[in-house]
């Protein structure tokens, strides 16, 4: 009964069926309407827009172009037709062959400038001219490109020799391409090179240089802006040395246009003048009465302090390198003063250089040394401690030989040992961060891997965070250090917990990622090639722009004292880089923060072997043979020494290399094995002990050290019958290895 009720319930008629789908598509249609209205309204506006800026331009003297974002031209003017009739170009490029030497460098500098600032123009010297291409951005994907012929200015003359300034254009080699009227005058004809107009080279940009005019050697102050194909355009800016050399004297105006940052300051601080590039450079935030500490910062004391002894000439006339005061981003000037005007009111010129660029690549290279100093301290440190590690622990170990469980200092002892192998983790942590520990590299299967690990991830993350995984179903081996990427996985995603203390979402992706051309980001190029990208997201507070240049650098940590030894992130930061990948941070405060890691692909098919069982190594408890044992470190000798005495074998000790040689001069002298450091003072391990095969070749090696066995693999590689024992080392590591080796 109750069956049928169902399925008299669940039964629609053809009728209710019909007007159902009436009734949903319907609702589409509106939706299609809605949505069609809306992009319709879009185009509409934007169509209005189009129009009215073709129609602003349209009549305009100059030719002007609206192209899209590859140069393709959708419309050009009456002066763009006129001026290009005969060869009616499709693309920018097209039309600018004639013009510049190499048009898409100019057309892609100009247009990526325009993208970042909204406008961007550049005075070109052609053979043609002298010209002003100009863009402005219209929309994302739509510019406006207006081609001024300065060389029509000034009765028909060139834009430059109407300019009362000297101006030249030198080529690489330092030929005078070109030399303006006022140029000319000051020098009495035109030269031919640069050797011929300055008394000293190569020209600095904002110095002061002695130029060689007709009447004697003036000092001027110099300007150089750089051009297309390795020319420079040369000016010398207004000064007393011009106006006694007979020039015209030319009032600020003449440098308006002039492609030079200049800024014109009282000696009290206010600036009287800027031209045209000195506001694009600061951002044209020039105004009545502001003062030059308003614009720039950074020099370390006061600006008007600075400006004093330039009027006085006291100090050393040289440029400083300052920071102009920026809300959203980072520009660094070169700024050159140079004292002008009369003794009664004098002021200052300033010469601007746009550096950013420059001090870019220096704070890259700066940040690159101070990482590479910190691992270089962590992996010294970690070698000092294994050194210590290993005498600690180990001395522990014979202690507890003479104690059981019912022994009132056996806890103690216990304590004692679990302490250290914590100590031994936290230098591992370094050593990983210094890229000097022991990797055991296998082909992986990242999914695997992290299969394994969602157990414990789990358990990491607690109840009130869901952690979710999300494969590639087609991912490429890779080969890394299994644990040690599972130890880089558990520190995101530790990290990714405690930035969500109320909750939230953890997300581990894998996917195949092809570079098709390499990837430049946070100061590393990541070379093109097919590479596996393991991203960890996390809807936490993220992380601030000032603190994300730092979260890789060791002991760096934003949680409280006791709660983390900032060494996470550096020490998955070491094992992706030793594991030869790249690990970046992407993060939006309150939003949330992805961790990207790129491994490169390994390209051997992926083996999947049965894992044999393994039985546990037997600890000899009772050994037989001669060990020469050469530890420079006296704690670690004792120990080793009393920990293979107690397993039976004999053992000779040297503290270097030199006694070690002198004893094994004896040819009565048996030894089957050596045991020896690998840095020791004067010879190191691999040299001595290559030294003493060519009489014993068949001894055979154990080298031990506090560093990772990369640090010298290949000479390890090249002694036979040798392993390698990494510090710290148990007893019971000791004896097995030595007995492994003699048996």
């Amino acid at each position: 009964m109750g069956a049928a009720s169902l399925a008299a319930s669940m039964f629609v008629s053809p009728a209710e069926l019909s007007l159902g789908f009436l009734g949903f598509g319907c609702v589409a249609v509106l939706f299609a309407v809605f949505g069609g209205v809306s992009s319709l309204t879009r185009l509409r506006r934007r169509s209005i827009a189009t129009n009215a800026l073709i129609s602003l331009v349209d009549n305009d003297a100059s030719a002007c172009f609206l192209a899209d974002f590859d140069g393709e031209i959708t419309f050009a003017n009456d002066a763009a037709t006129e001026k290009f009739r005969d060869r009616k170009p499709i693309t920018l490029g097209q039309a600018f062959t004639d013009l510049f030497a190499n048009p898409g460098a100019v057309l892609y500098r100009l247009q990526s400038k325009s993208q970042a600032l909204g406008s961007a123009r550049e005075d070109i010297v052609t053979r043609k001219g002298h010209v002003r291409l100009s863009v402005n951005t219209v929309d994302e994907s739509t510019f406006l490109w207006r081609l001024e012929d300065l060389s029509d200015r000034g009765g028909g003359a060139r834009a430059v020799d109407a300019l009362s300034l000297p101006m030249l254009t030198a080529g690489p080699t330092g030929t005078v391409l070109y030399m303006n009227e006022a140029f000319r005058r000051l020098l009495g004809g035109r030269a031919k090179n640069l050797e011929g107009v300055f008394e000293e080279l190569p020209i600095v940009s904002g110095q002061v240089h002695q130029v060689m005019t007709e009447s004697g050697k003036i000092d001027s102050l110099v300007a150089e802006v750089p051009s297309h194909g390795g020319r420079r355009e040369i000016y010398l800016l207004p000064g007393e040395s011009l106006k006694d050399a007979a020039t015209v004297a030319p009032e600020w105006d003449a440098i308006e246009e002039l492609p030079v940052p200049l800024i014109k300051i009282a000696p009290t601080g206010e600036i009287l003048a800027s031209n045209h590039e000195a506001r694009a450079l600061l951002d044209n935030r020039i105004k009545l009465g502001t003062r030059v500490s308003d614009l720039l910062t950074g020099l370390g004391r006061p600006l008007v302090d600075w400006l004093t002894e330039t009027i006085e000439g006291k100090g050393e006339a040289k440029p400083q390198f300052l920071e102009a005061v920026h809300d959203t981003r980072e520009i660094h000037v070169q700024v050159s003063l140079h004292p002008a005007g009369p003794s009664d009111k004098p002021h200052i010129i300033g010469v601007l250089n746009d550096v950013t660029e420059f001090k870019s690549l220096q704070l890259q290279f700066v940040q690159s040394q101070k990482m590479q100093a910190i691992g270089q301290l962590a992996g010294g440190v970690a070698h000092d401690f294994n050194n210590l590690l290993t005498a600690i622990s180990g001395h522990c170990d014979l202690l507890l030989l003479r104690h059981d469980q019912g022994d009132g200092d056996y806890a103690d002892l216990v304590q004692i040992h679990q302490n250290a192998n914590r100590a031994a983790a936290l230098v591992g942590q370094l050593l990983a961060y210094s890229r000097k520990q022991n990797l055991q590299p296998e082909v992986l299967d990242l999914r695997n891997t992290l299969s394994d690990s969602t157990h414990l991830l789990n358990r990491l993350v607690g109840e009130r965070i869901s952690l979710t995984l999300d494969h590639d179903p087609g991912l490429s081996p890779i080969r890394a250090d299994k644990r040690q990427l599972e130890q880089v996985l558990m520190n995101l995603v530790v990290n990714a917990r405690d930035a969500m203390q109320g909750g939230g979402n953890i997300r581990i992706e894998t996917e195949n990622l092809t570079l098709n051309e390499g990837l430049s980001r946070d100061r590393v190029t990541v070379p093109p090639g097919p590479y596996v990208a393991l991203r960890v997201h996390d809807t936490g507070s993220g992380i601030p722009e000032d603190k994300r240049t730092k979260i890789f650098e060791p002991f760096y940590t934003t949680k409280k004292t006791g709660d983390g030894t900032g060494l996470g992130l550096s020490t998955a930061y070491g094992i992706v880089k030793q594991t030869g990948g790249y690990i970046f941070v992407d993060s939006t405060v309150g939003i949330g923060t992805t961790f990207t890691i790129l491994i490169p692909v390994h390209d051997a098919p992926l083996e999947i072997e049965q894992p044999a069982l393994v039985a546990d190594p037997v600890v000899p408890t009772k050994g037989d043979g001669v060990v020469l044992l050469v530890e420079d470190e006296a704690p670690v000798r004792a120990f080793a020494s009393r920990a293979l005495r107690l397993r039976g074998f004999t053992v000779l000790e040297a503290d270097c290399a030199e006694a070690a040689l002198e004893m094994l001069n004896d040819p009565d002298l048996d030894v089957d094995l050596f045991l020896t450091d690998v840095i020791m003072p004067g010879k190191d391990g691999p040299t001595w002990v290559r030294e003493a095969l060519v009489n014993r070749p068949d001894t055979k090696v154990v080298f031990v050290s506090g560093y990772a066995e990369e640090a010298f693999g290949e000479e390890q590689k090249a002694i036979p019958n040798s392993v390698f024992l990494p510090k710290p080392f148990s007893l019971n590591e000791l004896t097995t290895t030595v007995h492994s080796q003699l048996h």
